[in-house]
């Protein structure tokens, strides 16, 4: 889990950079997101041919209802990540696990009692903090980070129900091979030709989030998801570091409290839903996976 929160943390590095002039004319969020699923898909696919794993017949439908909320909050992100630093995106991302309990109400059909009512007030706290809610300081940027939140948020929704049908290995290699399809569609409307450092940051940015689902998947594996969640909030570190030593932002003090407070609810969102873990009829929820 360690070295898939560095890898999901480059992701967010190497956006950035393709998303502002750092490497070239700055590309559009729908052509990074783009670059993400073509290179992260052969990967995969290189995998797959090499592995040969069962597949069987896939749910179609809630594959490309999974995929549609993934590629529009990667896009989202990797939008809101050229104007705000990265630690606050990494942060604001953290509240899909929060809007993914919240839509597992009307969807999944399930209760939520009070102590996870309490983990989603206050990581919804943490963003408002975030946001910087003032007219000198408000970050619009910061809303599209929120969106994508959601939209992953939702997609959750679908990994819960293709997760008791499906290998994870069939659900990554149709879950990028849907992406791909849909992505490049939308990058027609917008491409431009990259520069060759754009090309290896793309390159780069395709591999590290496949590199870093495949590290999720053997981490939930070997551990129970109460021991491994801690270690997926040290993301945002990476994204601070990254942000730091790249683009020489130093994250002030708004920032640090708002994701506090975020990473606070979050964990203990978590501790919660391993302690339902012990129950027979338990929603296991683990960290979010990499979108």
């Amino acid at each position: 889990m360690l070295v898939a929160t560095l890898f999901i943390a480059a992701t967010t590095l190497l956006a950035k950079a393709l998303g502002t002039d750092a490497l070239g004319p700055p590309l559009h969020p729908l052509q990074i997101s783009h670059g993400r699923f073509l290179f992260a898909f052969l990967a995969i696919a290189a995998t797959v041919l090499a592995l040969r794993p069962r597949l069987i017949r896939p749910d179609l439908k809630t594959h490309i209802g999974r995929t549609l909320c993934g590629w529009g909050g990667i896009s989202l992100m990797f939008a809101a990540v050229a104007f705000i630093p990265l630690a606050d995106a990494t942060a604001i991302s953290f509240l899909n696990p929060v809007f993914g309990m919240l839509l597992a109400i009307p969807l999944l059909g399930e209760r939520v009692g009070p102590w996870r009512w309490l983990a989603a007030g206050i990581a919804l706290a943490g963003m408002i903090v975030l946001m910087r809610p003032t007219p000198e300081s408000f970050q619009p940027a910061a809303l599209l980070a929120l969106a994508a939140a959601a939209l992953m948020g939702l997609e959750l929704i679908f990994i819960k129900r293709l997760s008791n049908r499906e290998g994870p290995l069939q659900i990554l290699f149709v879950n990028n091979a849907l992406g791909l399809l849909i992505a490049s569609v939308a990058v027609l409307f917008v491409w431009a030709a990259p520069t060759p450092a754009q090309w290896g940051a793309l390159v780069a940015l395709g591999l590290a989030m496949a590199c870093a689902q495949a590290c999720f998947i053997h981490a939930m594996r070997r551990a129970e998801a109460s021991f491994v969640t801690p270690f997926s909030y040290l993301t945002l570190v990476f994204a601070g570091l990254y942000d730091l030593i790249i683009f020489d932002v130093i994250p002030d003090a708004i920032s640090l409290t708002g994701a506090a407070i975020i990473i606070s609810g979050a964990a203990l969102l978590a501790w919660r839903e391993a302690r339902f873990k012990r129950r027979p009829r338990a929603d296991r929820t683990g960290p979010p996976p990499p979108p």
